[in-house]
């Protein structure tokens, strides 16, 4: 069977990669924006440096901010509705994973029109066309989600997020610049960069892994752990490390998968609002564990891109061992809490695992696991 691999089409890294916005919509065509920012990132002025791109090459754009985190049905079809309005040929998103999902989702709907409701794009929807084309200016250092093929949107009606693939919603453009990422809080920039090394651990141990993947996961693993604590005290070449190591994760993810660390921390977004990373981060460490089993060495190279020494001379268990560690070690390092103490109500666990079972990366796990084991896994972080 034939592997299969999607990246941008064209990608921007580095201080001042916005500027190139302005020459690649008027290089393509392209005349007026449908800019997808959320409110916070338009009061602190983060999307007006992507706006004076604009002003400055006398571009038309108008802004759509109906944006939460965790974004809901809603969110996107009042985004569809917009965007017919506004006479828009592209879209531009800036900000974490919340704008790019409602942008992707909304992009999608407006050249697929038959997938308005939003749910059945849920899964690998059989969409016949493109997108909008979408150019996409990430905020955070951490979801990746302008080089993936994934977008998620929350259904409020059934506390539940729906993952949706596809790989016709990956935005044709992505501006990598980390100074749109320094004013980032210490608290986002920790749940954010966790996310990352999330991705790419998960990503690399994942069922779907192979050697091109594995070359993006394990480089990924090394940047995001050299540069994560900088990042956090928000250094320059923090900065930088954390917006070029949190892409590369994404280039290898969006193409092989995911597993439950995700689709564990997926339910705790929709039921609780909880913050993806900061979900992602608290579960990783047991996870990790329990896959263990199912990841033959490889947590030799998970240590050994984390910086630990002397993996060749470890034992098996040893190694797996030396790199969850340095996974827990880094994640308290940042703030990141170490349970789900503050979140979960053993009440809700029973839906929490039949949810994180049902989602979309659980089949890519190392490990075939059931809603039991998941529970259990749950219980052990409370």
């Amino acid at each position: 069977m034939a592997n299969r691999f999607i990246l941008n089409e064209t990608s921007y890294h580095g201080a001042g990669a916005v500027k190139e916005i302005a020459g690649e919509a008027i290089g393509r065509g392209l005349k007026k924006a449908f800019v997808c920012s959320d409110p916070d990132l338009i009061k602190f002025g983060v999307t007006k440096k992507v706006l004076d791109v604009l002003d400055g090459a006398g571009l038309a754009y108008e802004v759509y901010s109906n944006i939460k985190p965790n974004p809901t049905i809603e969110n996107v079809q009042t985004g569809v509705e917009a965007f017919k309005k506004s006479g828009a040929d592209y879209i531009i998103a800036i900000g974490g994973g919340s704008s790019m999902d409602t942008a992707k989702g909304i992009g999608i709907i407006i050249n697929n029109p038959e997938f308005a409701d939003v749910v059945s794009l849920e899964g690998v929807a059989p969409t016949k066309h493109k997108a909008v084309t979408t150019f996409a200016v990430p905020t955070t250092a951490g979801t990746a989600a302008e080089v993936t093929i994934n977008y998620v949107i929350t259904d409020d009606a059934k506390h539940r997020k729906m993952v949706c693939v596809d790989p016709k919603d990956i935005p044709v453009v992505a501006f990598v610049d980390p100074e749109m990422m320094s004013t980032m809080p210490k608290g986002l920039t920790a749940a954010t960069g966790m996310d990352a090394l999330t991705h790419a651990i998960e990503g690399y141990i994942t069922a779907g892994a192979w050697e091109l993947s594995d070359m993006f996961h394990i480089k990924a693993i090394e940047i995001i752990s050299r540069s994560l604590r900088d990042a956090v005290n928000n250094t320059p070449e923090g900065r930088e490390g954390m917006a070029l190591g949190q892409y590369v994760a994404g280039m290898g993810f969006s193409n092989v998968g995911l597993g439950i660390v995700h689709s564990m921390a997926h339910p705790l977004g929709a039921l609780y609002d909880t913050p993806h990373g900061v979900a992602n981060a608290i579960i990783l460490p047991t996870v990790m564990e329990y896959n263990a089993p199912a990841t033959g060495e490889k947590y030799r190279e998970i240590a050994r891109a984390m910086g630990v020494k002397g993996v060749d001379d470890m034992t098996q268990e040893e190694y797996r061992k030396a790199a969850v560690d340095a996974v827990r070690q880094l994640s308290h390092d940042v703030g990141i809490p170490a349970d789900l103490k503050e979140i979960v109500k053993e009440e809700d666990i029973p839906f929490l695992a039949q949810s994180a079972y049902d989602d979309a990366c659980r089949p890519g796990n190392p490990r075939e696991t059931s809603v039991e084991e998941i529970a259990a896994l749950y219980r052990s972080l409370i």
